[in-house]
C-alpha cells in the first residue's frame, strides 16, 4: 500500500504504529488472564472494527460501550457481549436493544442501573428474555451509581421485584479516584456489595486504565467474575497514560501507538513556528501534542494551527505523539496503520 511519505496521503495524518497496537492488545490480555480477569476492553476509545477484531481474537470475554450507538457498532463488530457501561434513557436505543435480545438468543447485553427510573426505562417483556442489569455503586464525588450499600440494595429488591428484569451483578468505576488506598477501599465496598446479593455466578465488572493493578491484587479472592473494562490501553499515549499507567508501578510496558505528523507553515520569528496541524486534528483536551523532535515544545493549539517553539524549516514534517487516544480517534474517520518502515499495511476505520 505504499509509504504515508510518498504522495498518496494528505497531512495532517493521524497514523497507528501496527507493532505497538498489538503489543499493547497482547499485553493486557496477559495481564487479565495471569490475575484471573475477564477484559471487556472499552471501544469507545477507538470505535473502529479492526481494532475491536484484534481484542476479541486475542481473547476478550466481551466489548465495553457507554451508549446504544455504540452497541450497534460493536455489535457490528461481532461481539456476542457487550456491556453498556451506563444508564440508558434514549427510546430509540432502548428499542434496538430489546430488538437484539429477541432476535438472537445468543447476543448478551448488560447495562447499568442506580434507581427505580433507570429501571422503569428499560424495554422489559413479561415472558421475554429479560433484561439484565448490573446495579452500580459509586462513591461520593464520583460519577453515577449509589452512594451507599443501603441504596444498592433497595435497588436490587427492586430490581428482582419487577417483571422481565434480572440482576446480573454490580459495576463500578474507580477512575476518578486520586489514590490506591482510596482505590482499594472502593473496591472492597464493590465486593461487600456482591457478597449481599443471591445472584449465581455474580459480575463484578469495574474499569479504567489508571488502576487495574490494584484491581488485580485486591478482587483475586471475590467468588464473583471479574470484568475489566479498560479501553484507553489499547493505542496508550505519550501524555495523559503515559503519566499514569499502572505499568508505572508493576512489571510491562504499553506503547505508543499514535502518532500525528504536519507540516510547518511559517516560521514567523527566530525559534517560533506555525504546524498546520489544529484542535480538529489532534487531542487536546487532556494534555497537548508532545513533539517527537527533540528541542521542540508546544506553545498552544488553535482550529488548524499549534504554535511551536523550536529550530524548525518551513516545509518540514513534524512528527508528534498525542495525550488522551479517546479524542485522538473522534477527529478521524480513518488512519493508516503502518510499520516501523511507515509502509501502510491496512486501513483502520473509525464509527463515529
Amino acid at each position: 500500500m505504499g509509504s504515508i511519505f510518498d504522495g498518496s496521503y494528505e497531512f495532517p495524518l493521524m497514523v497507528l504504529y501496527r507493532d505497538a497496537l498489538e503489543h499493547n492488545i497482547a499485553t493486557m490480555a496477559a495481564f487479565a488472564r495471569d490475575h484471573g480477569l475477564e477484559l471487556a476492553p472499552h471501544v469507545k476509545t477507538h470505535l473502529s472494527r479492526e481494532i475491536a477484531t484484534r481484542q476479541l481474537r486475542a481473547g476478550a470475554w466481551g466489548l465495553t460501550v457507554a451508549t446504544p450507538r455504540q452497541a450497534r457498532a460493536a455489535r457490528g463488530f461481532g461481539a456476542s457481549r457487550i456491556i453498556l457501561a451506563n444508564q440508558v434513557m434514549d427510546p430509540a436505543g432502548l428499542a434496538w436493544i430489546r430488538r437484539e435480545l429477541d432476535a438472537d438468543p445468543g447476543f448478551e447485553l448488560l447495562s447499568f442501573v442506580d434507581s427505580r427510573e433507570s429501571v422503569d426505562a428499560l424495554p422489559a417483556r413479561p415472558g421475554a428474555r429479560p433484561y439484565r442489569v448490573l446495579v452500580e455503586l459509586g462513591h461520593a464525588g464520583g460519577r453515577a451509581g449509589c452512594r451507599t450499600l443501603e441504596e444498592l440494595l433497595d435497588l436490587v429488591g427492586y430490581v428482582q421485584a419487577a417483571d422481565g428484569v434480572e440482576v446480573a451483578g454490580v459495576a463500578g468505576y474507580e477512575g476518578a479516584l486520586k489514590t490506591a488506598e482510596e482505590v482499594r477501599g472502593y473496591l472492597r465496598r464493590l465486593q461487600e456489595a456482591v457478597e449481599h446479593l443471591r445472584v449465581r455466578e455474580p459480575i463484578l465488572t469495574v474499569g479504567g486504565s489508571q488502576w487495574f493493578d490494584v484491581i488485580g491484587r485486591e478482587l483475586v479472592a471475590t467468588q464473583a467474575r471479574i470484568v475489566l473494562r479498560s479501553g484507553a490501553y489499547v493505542t496508550h499515549d505519550d501524555g495523559y497514560y503515559r503519566d499514569r499507567t499502572p505499568f508505572n508501578r508493576i512489571e510491562g510496558e504499553l506503547k505508543p501507538a499514535l502518532e500525528i505528523w504536519a507540516h510547518v507553515l511559517s516560521t514567523p520569528e527566530p525559534g517560533l513556528a506555525v504546524v498546520g496541524m489544529g484542535k480538529r486534528d489532534a487531542p487536546y483536551d487532556e494534555g497537548l501534542p508532545v513533539p517527537r523532535r527533540p528541542g521542540v515544545t508546544v506553545v498552544k493549539m488553535l482550529d488548524q494551527h499549534t504554535i511551536v517553539r523550536g529550530d524548525l524549516r518551513v516545509g518540514e514534517l513534524v512528527a508528534f505523539g498525542i495525550s488522551h487516544p479517546c479524542t485522538a480517534f473522534d477527529k478521524w474517520r480513518s488512519m493508516p496503520l503502518i510499520d516501523g518502515d511507515y509502509q501502510v499495511v491496512e486501513t483502520i476505520r473509525i464509527e463515529l
